[in-house]
């Protein structure tokens, strides 16, 4: 498959910081994975280097996929030094983050701040179409603090030759909160002359197929759902195909919960600590578990707790939806 070029949907797992690593990339292709896969985002500064953590998972990538870098930040000399050191590099494009809603990010300007300059976003995608030689790619939300601050911005990612554009149809103040304008994703499908790939609240292969189906999006990017369920891009191609849809059952996610704490598991880690790494998915994970499972994982801080917290849930061969409990 030629990347953004399949006549099925494109499915991806959404970057997500200090979360979807490569260990983690590893990880979900055993379940079926993602088409491709985005780094944690590149921090682009006058002093920066690219992350030697972020850059072996580009190298060390097992997952036989490919692997789009993203970049933020606002310099434009800085982002196009970035972006052609990244180019030397197995990565299938290059990708700027418009999107990150993180206070820290947007103080500064970078990521969903910069929603709130068109004109500089301008220039910066003049700048990086031009240094960039294989793909390039953006991702963006619908604007800072209104949704129809992207009747201003697709005018702008559609005269710079994006290869794909990625809409996360919130705004930045939104951060993760409904609901969805999964409407603005069709306006970008019917105006961006690239493919365009629907972001944001994608939770189950059903309601997947009926993102696909209202926004004629080219694919769907995914992320926290995949890591509460890393079964879901398996079922959203068994959907498509019209097959009946498997789930797994509670065992089959306890496995998935111990072969992940071995994929984030340091020599020199201690336990409190692994725990708490832990957490970062579990957070996430916890929300399709019934009961009390996710607020006693948040208090763990022994393996043995940690463990047997999860056999008490998990122990079981009921199919599981892993859907959030307020859906």
């Amino acid at each position: 498959m030629t990347l953004f070029d399949s006549t099925t949907p494109l499915l991806a797992l959404a970057p997500m910081q200090e979360v979807t690593d490569g260990a983690f990339w590893s990880l979900v292709h055993r379940y079926g994975g993602a088409d491709v896969y985005w780094t944690e985002y590149f921090r682009v500064h006058a002093t920066s280097t690219p992350e030697k953590r972020i850059l072996d998972a580009i190298t060390r990538n097992t997952t036989g996929r490919p692997v789009i870098a993203q970049m933020i930040g606002n310099d434009i000399p800085e982002l196009v030094r970035t972006a052609k050191a990244l180019q030397q590099f197995p990565v299938a494009a290059i990708d700027l983050n418009l999107g990150c809603p993180a206070p820290i990010v947007y103080r500064k300007c970078a990521g969903g701040g910069l929603l709130r300059e068109p004109q500089r976003i301008d220039a910066i995608l003049g700048a990086l179409r031009d240094a960039v030689r294989v793909k390039f790619t953006v991702k963006t939300r619908l604007g800072f603090a209104s949704v129809d601050e992207f009747d201003k911005l697709l005018p702008i990612y559609a005269r710079h030759s994006l290869d794909a554009l990625t809409v996360h149809a919130r705004t930045v103040a939104q951060m993760y909160r409904l609901p969805v304008h999964f409407d603005r994703i069709r306006q970008a499908v019917e105006t961006m002359p690239c493919p365009v790939i629907a972001n944001g609240h994608v939770h189950s292969a059903a309601q997947a197929q009926g993102v696909l189906e209202q926004t004629r999006a080219h694919g769907l990017m995914i992320g926290r759902a995949a890591i509460r369920n890393p079964w879901l891009f398996t079922q959203i191609r068994q959907q498509w195909r019209g097959e009946a849809v498997t789930l797994p059952t509670g065992r089959e996610v306890a496995d998935y919960v111990r072969r992940l704490w071995d994929s984030q598991a340091g020599l020199d880690r201690p336990e409190k600590a692994q725990c708490e790494r832990m957490k970062k998915f579990l957070n996430y994970l916890g929300e399709g578990v019934p009961g009390d499972f996710l607020h006693r994982i948040r208090r763990t801080q022994t393996a043995a707790d940690f463990h047997g917290i999860c056999r008490e849930h998990l122990d079981h061969d009921r199919p599981m939806t892993l859907m959030p409990h307020e859906l």
